[in-house]
This record gives structure tokens, sequence and C-alpha cells, in this order.
């Protein structure tokens, strides 16, 4: 019988998992390709033969996506599956009528063929937008669940931009396990904080074999989830996140707001910052399309090392790399510190970008008096470096997750800007997971 011969639109994350876990060991399809979009360095190599399984001798080779048309003639592909996330309805449905233009059946692939099924419990945490404030929120979680007398592990959405045969199913439990793995700004940025916690991380490329070595130390697996994905484990229970600093945002962006409509509990985060009929807005469309789930207000409070440093001074604001591009945020923590806290002036990094972040602010144009820490790669890392340095500010603001002193040197000033949730009102959440940790 003639197989279908497939092709996988992705961003190095959602794309391998839904081949691992529906494609990999099926022969009714041959998946021929993926093609590769919003990371760096991606596209040029080959899914190794070593995890694609015995199906694929060769392995399976990565494109650009700008070759998809000529790849499904290439190929004869019968279907497209699109897996990757953080993108606007309109983007997706741009993408399927090139598809279908093309002759082949464009797909998008759901939770019941796509979730792994844990033997612990396990509590997810997404969001409608990357930024929304997902990793306060999971650290949150985690040190409630601690608080509780549970063995927890958190599980993090992939991000394998190193070498694939290395990255099957990583730990990360110190400092020395992410220099042993080479790990990006990226990657440290949503790892770091977890280990600073005392918390162990699990993340990879392979997520049965990542969950089989989760639940050897934990009664509790914490999916992390990246982007605005789906989670990649069955649930026992769902928790999204939503900005009303992008009201509107929860229904209009892929898969966002299948989140929103799976989710059992909202958190509708950073009221503290967001103008009250925003924050109103979003929750009436929480309201209107998912009943069920539990709305949740929280602030995310704004910590600085040292506040007095910043009032008077040229500030170079760094903010998280992909909440200010594809996230389509224009302002983050260390921007709501600086101008809070009496910054002379927040200057515009353009002028003294190099490489590729000097493309990073011609491919993402709304951005101007801050710089995203982009750092895919040891050469992006040398580039944002070059980029901090080369400014004439009398003070760097750090608003990542990380400390970037510890993986580049600066010339200049710096101090850092934290970020945590925090409840208002009564800890709903926290008396929620205590339920549903302990079978109540």
């Amino acid at each position: 019988m003639k197989k279908d011969r497939v092709i996988i639109m992705g961003a190095a994350g959602r794309d391998f998992h839904n081949f691992n876990t529906y494609f990999r060991n099926n022969n009714d399809y041959e998946v021929v390709a993926f093609t590769a979009t919003q990371i760096p360095d991606i596209e040029g190599r080959v899914y190794p033969a070593s995890i694609a399984g015995e199906l694929y001798p060769e392995g399976i080779p990565i494109y650009p996506e700008g070759e998809l048309d000529s790849l499904i003639d290439k190929f004869g592909a019968d279907q497209v599956v699109f897996a990757y996330s953080d993108v606007s309805h309109q983007y997706v449905m741009h993408k399927a009528s090139q598809v279908l233009a093309s002759g082949a059946d464009f797909r998008l692939m759901g939770p019941d063929k796509t979730m792994v099924k844990s033997k612990a419990k396990v509590i997810a945490v997404t969001a409608v937008r990357t930024g929304s404030g997902k990793s306060q929120t999971t650290r949150y979680v985690a040190k409630a669940l601690v608080e509780m007398g549970k063995k927890v592990a958190i599980i993090r959405h992939p991000m394998p931009y190193g070498n694939l045969e290395e990255q099957v199913a990583m730990r990360f439990g110190s400092y020395e396990d992410l220099d042993k793995y080479n790990c990006t700004i990226e990657e440290r940025e949503e790892f770091e904080p977890h280990i600073d916690n005392g918390m162990v991380v699990f993340a990879g490329i392979d997520y049965q074999a990542i969950l089989e070595k989760a639940e050897q130390e934990a009664d509790v697996i914490l999916w992390d989830g990246g982007n605005n994905d789906l989670p990649f484990y069955n649930s026992d229970l769902h928790i999204v996140v939503v900005d009303p600093h992008r009201a509107g945002h929860e229904t209009t962006y892929h898969p966002g707001e299948t989140n929103l409509r799976m989710a059992d509990i909202a958190i509708i985060n950073k009221i503290d910052s967001a103008d009250p009929l925003e924050v109103e807005k979003v929750k009436k469309t929480i309201a209107a399309i998912n009943q069920k789930a539990r709305i949740i207000m929280a602030n995310s409070p704004i910590a600085v090392d040292d506040p007095g440093a910043i009032a008077g001074k040229k500030v170079l604001v760094v903010e998280d790399g992909p909440t200010l591009t594809h996230g389509d945020m224009a302002y983050g923590a260390g921007v709501i510190a600086a101008e809070k806290l009496g910054a002379a002036e927040l200057i515009d990094p353009r002028p003294y970008a190099v490489g590729t972040i000097r493309d990073t602010f011609a491919k993402y144009d709304h951005l101007s008096r801050l710089l995203p820490a982009m750092g895919y790669g040891k050469l992006q890392i040398e580039e944002l470096e070059n980029t901090i340095n080369n400014s004439p500010a009398e003070l760097v603001v750090i608003g990542t997750p990380i400390d970037l002193r510890r993986i580049m040197k600066l010339d200049k000033p710096a101090l850092r800007v934290r970020y945590d949730l925090e409840e208002v009102g009564k800890s709903e959440l926290v008396d929620i997971l205590a339920r549903i940790v302990n079978g109540e």
C-alpha cells in the first residue's frame, strides 16, 4: 500500500515531538522532510537516524521553510503538517493556502495523537502568548508543590539548538549541566531560575524517554510549556497564563486559543501594570469561550538589585528575546523598572547593533528603546555582547531571566531586574494544586 508522504513544518520543537509520537514507527506514512523557521541555524541539518528510528536509516533532512513549495513538488508530498507555535491565526491560514495551492493536504495535529500519558500526576503550565508570565507561574507552582512535600520534576518544552544526538534526554540540576550541553541564552533563561530554586529540569527531543527519566525522581511532573504551545503530556491540571497587555491576542493566536479553551485555570497576569479596562476585556473573553476555567488574578511584581542606581542614568535595557520578537511585545520588565525609577534616557541600541542583532532589528521593526537578548549560539552571544559594549550606556539594565554577566563580559555597570508571580487575594491556586496532587 502506498504511504502518504509527509512534510512537517516546524522550529525544532513541536515538529520533532509530533514525529516521535505519531510518525516515527508508523508504516502508513513516510516523512520526507522537516522545514524550519523562527530559530536560526536549524535548516541544513538532518534529524538523525539514531533518533528517527528503523524506518529512516538515513535520517530526515531539514530544509528552510522558504523552500516549501519546491519541496512539496520535489517529494510529491501528500500532507504538510504545521507544527510550531506563537503565530497568528491569519499566519496559519496563509500557510494553509500556500500548501493547498501546491496540491497537498494541510494538517494540524491535536492532543489525542500527540500527548504522552504519565504514571505521575502532571500539572501543565502554558500561555496564550510568549511573554505572558508562564515562567514565573511555573516557578510559583513548583515552590508550592515542594512545600506540600512533593517530589517535583520540571519538564521543559524543547529547545534543541545543538547536537541533536546529544540532546535526546537531558537533565539539568546545576550550572555545570548548562555548560556541559553548551546551552544558549534562550535555554539558560528557562533553566537557570529553576536551578537557582533547587529544582531539576529535564528537556531534549524524545519526550517519552524524558518522561521515563523524570518519573524515576518525582511523583509530580510539572510541564513548563514554551512559546504558547500545547502540552506534550496528558495533564491532571492545565493552567494557562493570559496577558492583558495584549488583550485580544488570546483568541487570535495559534495555538494559544486552544490552550485557553482547554485550560482548567486561567491566570490573568500583570494586572499591577495593565490597564484595568484591558483586564476586564480579557476576563470577559475567558468567560465567553471557557466557562469551566477558574479565573485567578495575579500581579507580576518587579524587583531591582539596586533601585537607586537607575535614576538620572543613560540606560540600555536588555529584555527577553522571544518575548520581544515573535512575542510582539515592545517592552518588558526592564523598561518598566527603568522608567519607574527615573532613568534619564533609554538608549536606542539600533545604531550600535552588529551582525544578527542588527538583522533582528530589521526584521522586528517595532523595537527601538531596548535590546532583545538574542543568543541562539556562540556567535550571536558574542554579537549581543559587542552591541551592548558599543553603546554609550552608563548602566545596563538586565531584564532577562538570567544574569547575562555569567556568559559575557560587559565593560559597563549592570544590574538585574527580577519578576515573580503573586496571587491577588486568597491563594486559590495553591489550594487547587493541593487537591489535585493529593487526589482529593
